[in-house]
């Protein structure tokens, strides 16, 4: 684990970021879940949907990323609410490459680092019940489950 080092994102790494990004959540976004049961939602499959949310994820939060050998290798991205001193991990993910390494541990703790270096003193995050390797990690971190909740959806017209 002690092969990456973590700074904050620059903008021109943001392609290489989402292509990474997409690449992880693929086997386990519940957007694709919904494509298999929906179809297409105004024309656009679970990637474009992800593009969207990555634009925003990329204009609004932190994005930290690890670094090995002067490559991206993994991210985490969140925010920070000053007020309430709270943390909240929205993505995290490896490049395939180098996954089984540790990588996805170690860039848990530098984002945790990273809102401590923020004054946060409390963090979350959120994961799908059936995202069994991600549970396993944030179990073995020492994250408590607090709450569940279930992704509802309907065609409304």
């Amino acid at each position: 684990m002690n092969d990456l080092t973590f700074r904050l994102a620059h903008p021109e790494e943001f392609p290489a970021i989402r292509a990474m990004i997409l690449e992880s959540f693929e086997p386990i976004t519940w957007y694709k879940k919904v494509q298999a049961k929906f179809g297409l939602l105004n024309g656009r499959d679970w990637r474009g949907r992800w593009d969207l949310r990555l634009d925003k994820v990329f204009a609004t939060q932190i994005i930290l990323v690890g670094i090995h050998d002067g490559e991206v290798a993994a991210t985490a991205t969140g925010t920070a609410q000053n007020d309430t001193r709270l943390g909240f991990i929205d993505l995290l993910a490896v490049d395939s490459k180098y996954q089984g390494r540790g990588w996805g541990r170690a860039m848990l703790r530098g984002m945790l680092d990273h809102f401590r270096s923020l004054g946060m003193e409390h963090a979350y995050l959120e994961c799908l019940t059936d995202n069994d390797k991600g549970n396993r990690l944030y179990a073995a971190e020492g994250w408590e489950l607090v709450a569940s909740s279930n992704y509802w959806f309907v065609r409304i017209c």
